[in-house]
């Protein structure tokens, strides 16, 4: 037997509903969504995104599709591309200069500053290209789930995020796919080379590279503490359910170090190395998609605490 519920039933449930924080309601990170670029991007059918394949340029268009859909207006040189050659150097390859794309979108709060926030999208196709740490599967594909679709979801979940949570925060946001990062840094190297927007109007720049193997008894690397002093006041009484450990020096093996070498700020989130770091097991069934939405929870409020500082000062740390 069904009886309907007194008018004060809803009353009471209107009041609560109104009084839930929107801005929370919109800020939640959907794991189906990170979990859906992850399988597309680490798919087989996609070769490994090695630099110059079709399938690196199928992954650089699913990319600029989704900032698009989120309404990011077009910051590359050609749209939303920025065009440039790379060159293999590891290994002796007939094609040795490839051609690729960083894959740029921005939002424009009318503000003076911007904060970056960069992922390297291509990989290392089946390994001829050099790279990987598995003689035995050169030749298999290295499908870099990890390494670094990860970083890629993470971006575009905060795109959408920052693209539909209706504030116009104070700075405006550039996200930035990296082509090229596993042929040296090259994607990041020419943009801060070759700007759409003007170095000294960045705020500071967040990159993401293999945020998905978390490990407990490692935690979360947060690398670039110590390039501004701005730092340890947006950290300050941020927690997470991940462990996470802050670490000072800029440098280090992905595309912050290009942003770090002209004097911006940076923070570099990394979960670690693994077995199948550049090999052909790095599978989109090994990443840990509750950590990867937690990193991306602590991203928000590093970003909206960074929101409430002035321009950051930048130190070298080493």
């Amino acid at each position: 037997m069904k009886t309907k519920a007194p008018f004060s039933f809803y009353i009471i449930a209107l009041h609560f509903l109104l009084f839930i924080p929107f801005q929370s309601v919109l800020a939640q990170i959907n794991q189906e969504n990170l979990k859906k670029h992850i399988y597309y991007l680490a798919d087989d059918k996609m070769q490994g995104r090695g630099t110059g394949s079709k399938q690196v340029k199928k992954a650089a268009k699913y990319i600029e599709k989704h900032f698009k859909k989120y309404g990011l207006a077009p910051k590359g040189e050609q749209g939303y591309r920025q065009s440039f050659e790379a060159r293999v150097r590891r290994v002796v390859v007939k094609d040795s200069i490839r051609q690729a794309d960083n894959i740029i979108g921005y939002i424009d709060n009318d503000a003076a500053y911007t904060i970056v926030v960069g992922a390297h999208y291509d990989h290392l196709g089946d390994g001829r290209q050099g790279g990987s740490r598995d003689s035995l599967g050169v030749g298999e594909i290295h499908n870099g789930a990890d390494d670094n679709a990860s970083g890629v979801a993470g971006l575009l979940e905060l795109a959408r995020h920052y693209s539909g949570n209706d504030i116009k925060e104070s700075f405006n946001l550039l996200f930035l796919a990296f082509g090229a990062e596993e042929l040296g840094l090259v994607g990041s190297r020419y943009f801060t080379e070759n700007p759409t927007i003007p170095l000294e109007n960045i705020h500071w720049m967040l990159n993401m590279d293999m945020i998905g193997r978390y490990n407990p008894d490692n935690g979360l690397a947060v690398i670039g503490y110590g390039t501004s002093s701005k730092f340890p006041t947006i950290f300050e009484n941020i927690t997470s359910d991940i462990k996470f450990n802050l670490s000072r020096d800029g440098n280090g093996g992905s595309d912050q170090t290009s942003f770090y070498r002209k004097d911006i700020p940076v923070l570099f989130f990394h979960t670690g190395g693994h077995d199948d770091y550049h090999k052909p097991g790095d599978d989109p069934e090994k990443i840990d998609y509750n950590a990867l939405e937690s990193i991306l929870k602590l991203e928000i409020d590093v970003i909206d605490n960074s929101m409430k500082q002035d321009k950051m000062d930048f130190q070298w740390t080493n």
